[in-house]
């Protein structure tokens, strides 16, 4: 009920914004557990695993895979990056610990957020700051590589965002990116991008991937957010992790959601 009512306020412009920057503030300052670094779905395949991780972080392997699913349409080495809505800070330590780019930012809404991250991620040539992603603290045409995964659907105008990714980037840079909607809105968010001034690389439907990379960190997830969360708040918790029948489990088993991931080119 407490999801539901979460998401009906979020449909109206004034309050979506804050709404979340509250959400995300209040989890990183009372959920720091060192074991929950990542907040995507995942993304799993049927085949034998392919990318070679440290043991540390083999617990989170399906939201690695996320972020190496999007991230694989180009070569980051050398490059400088930045992560709008870097959240924990997981996916960015991941991408700066093993695509080495020369320079890796994570911005994040979330004073609270990038606070836990600096705290919790040292890594050389990463950094993390305060920013809005409808609004980005960059200068024109100063990063190689924006990277945006599952947070856009938090966004109260899409398309200004949009546009703050083709303002930052350099000639050539890119854009990948992965997210959800409604799939009665899928045409329209395709629209959006088309629309952008960039040129659509690569699109893919990866629903079936992270459905699958649900099922198999279910349990896990189920014992975190026991071990984590009061007994209150669980069940709230399950339907923001999309447990196996919540409601965001259900649209994507259904395929009322579509998951898609988007590498563009400026």
């Amino acid at each position: 009920m407490i999801a539901r009512i979460f998401i009906a306020l979020c449909a109206l412009p004034g309050f979506k914004k804050n709404l979340w920057r509250a959400l995300y503030d209040y989890l990183a300052r009372s959920q720091r557990s060192d074991d929950w670094t990542f907040m995507n779905y995942g993304y799993a395949t049927g085949e034998a695993n392919t990318l070679t991780l440290d043991p540390s972080d083999e617990p989170d392997r399906h939201y690695i895979q996320l972020y190496h699913h999007v991230t694989s349409a180009v070569n980051l080495e050398r490059h400088t990056i930045v992560e709008v809505g870097s959240g924990r800070g997981g996916g960015a330590s991941f991408v700066k610990r093993y695509l080495r780019p020369k320079r890796m930012i994570g911005l994040d809404l979330s004073k609270n957020a990038v606070a836990l991250c600096r705290k919790r991620h040292s890594v050389e040539g990463l950094e993390f700051q305060l920013g809005d992603a409808e609004n980005l603290p960059l200068d024109n045409s100063s990063v190689d590589a924006v990277i945006n995964v599952e947070s856009s659907h938090c966004y109260p105008a899409f398309e200004k965002f949009v546009a703050e990714v083709q303002r930052v980037l350099r000639p050539g840079g890119h854009f990948l990116y992965a997210d959800f909607r409604d799939r009665e809105n899928v045409d329209g968010w395709r629209k959006s991008l088309q629309q952008s001034g960039l040129s659509l690389l690569r699109e893919t439907d990866v629903t079936g991937n992270v459905l699958l990379a649900l099922d198999r960190d279910n349990e896990r997830k189920v014992a975190l957010i026991e071990h984590i969360v009061p007994k209150p708040l669980r069940p709230s918790f399950n339907d923001f992790a999309a447990m196996r029948g919540t409601t965001v489990y259900e649209g994507f088993r259904t395929g009322r959601l579509v998951y898609m991931s988007f590498a563009l080119r400026k």
